[in-house]
């Protein structure tokens, strides 16, 4: 298996596109190559724990209501293109997602780490869920396998925090300023939300050389 670190924001619009093209691109394949790893990067890391209203954070992050417009128009459309549903009207608040990369962490320890990832876009983008809030994501653990009771008492305490602080800042030691960045074999990297086309490429290459 070659080892794939994806380094993501369980709220970043891109990550969420990212993954459906990776995933479109996966199913073409009888056989993945591909031995998936879900690094930590906040967008916004100094989001208070409680998260603040999603517009007045989006003019803030965007310059101002036009830039917000623009910006989310580009996201609607691209997402609508690969098939992807995001209610934007259902999400209020934009969360802190420190908790979330807790339970990704976890996830990994136990082996579902993307399931994990995939109910966190869902709650998030399809049905505007705050997953910030430990009860939303005690369920997403619940749903994926994991123990609710243990996750509810890992979210209570201060278990991993500083730990994930430290992979996000990190992340950014490398040089990583944006996110979906994929890191192929610890080596080769792809940034942004590349088309299904280019990883099918990346896949067969790969595949052939095991080969």
């Amino acid at each position: 298996m070659t080892r794939l670190d994806i380094i993501s924001d369980p709220i970043c619009p891109w990550c969420y596109i990212g993954k459906a093209r990776l995933d479109k691109a996966l199913a073409k394949f009888p056989e993945n190559p591909f031995e998936l790893h879900w690094q930590p990067f906040q967008l916004n890391p100094e989001m208070p724990r409680e998260g603040m209203d999603r517009r007045e954070y989006l003019e803030w992050k965007f310059g101002g209501k036009k830039g917000a417009i623009e910006v989310y128009s580009e996201i609607a459309r691209t997402a609508e293109e690969e098939g992807l549903e995001i209610a934007f009207e259902k999400i209020t608040r934009t969360p802190s997602t420190l908790d979330a990369h807790r339970l990704i962490h976890w996830a990994g320890l136990e082996g579902v780490q993307t399931g994990v990832v995939t109910e966190l876009f869902n709650r998030f983008f399809r049905q505007g869920q705050d997953i910030s809030d430990r009860e939303v994501l005690t369920d997403i653990a619940r749903s994926t396998g994991m123990d609710p009771d243990a996750t509810a008492r890992l979210l209570e305490s201060e278990a991993d925090l500083m730990e994930t602080r430290a992979a996000d800042a990190k992340a950014r030691e490398m040089g990583v300023r944006g996110v979906p960045t994929f890191i192929i074999a610890n080596e080769a990297v792809v940034t942004g939300a590349q088309p299904a086309s280019l990883w099918e490429e990346i896949v067969g290459e790969i595949l052939a050389a095991q080969s």
